[in-house]
């Protein structure tokens, strides 16, 4: 009898890529891009520090986008309504779901953000970073036209937020 070989995949933390998304100093660290992992998922560690605004009101039409609470308390709005989660608490948002999130005055929050399918996340997350890392910052219009091209629709005015 023949056995496959085995297949994998190991991604030490040191070698993988972290993204300073914001003057605040909030961080995502690409623990497994999707394409690190054969496209079937993406996941991502991310800390916010306290009283953060994190991300506003979008949506994603083209995958799934679940949020686990490590550490801290993370604020994230579901449609209209907001949630506080805490460590071990999981919420999860379909396609086209439209949600945000960010922490309060007292506490930060350390989370997983799981992709599926695994979309290529990090290419937005180094385009936050390079906002972040800009003397003067960018415009709200050219946040939302680099969102659109990651599959991210934002609502500014949405009623929720």
């Amino acid at each position: 009898m023949s056995f496959p070989e085995p297949s994998a995949v190991w991604r030490p933390s040191a070698g993988t890529e972290r993204a300073v998304t914001s003057p605040a100093g909030s961080w995502t660290r690409f623990a497994a891009p999707g394409d690190a992992v054969g496209g079937g998922f993406g996941l991502f560690e991310s800390w916010i520090p306290v009283d953060s605004p994190g991300a506003l009101p979008h949506y994603h039409s083209g995958f799934t986008e679940s949020f686990y609470v490590i550490d801290g308390l993370l604020r994230i709005m579901t449609g209209t309504q907001w949630t506080e989660a805490g460590p071990g608490d999981l919420v999860h948002v379909p396609p086209h779901g439209v949600h945000a999130f960010r922490t309060g005055p007292g506490s930060d929050a350390r989370f997983l953000i799981l992709f599926v399918p695994g979309a290529p996340r990090e290419r937005y997350f180094r385009g936050l970073a390079e906002f972040a890392a800009r003397t003067a910052p960018p415009t709200p219009e050219e946040v939302d036209a680099f969102a659109l091209t990651c599959d991210q629709v934002n609502l500014r005015d949405h009623p929720g937020f």
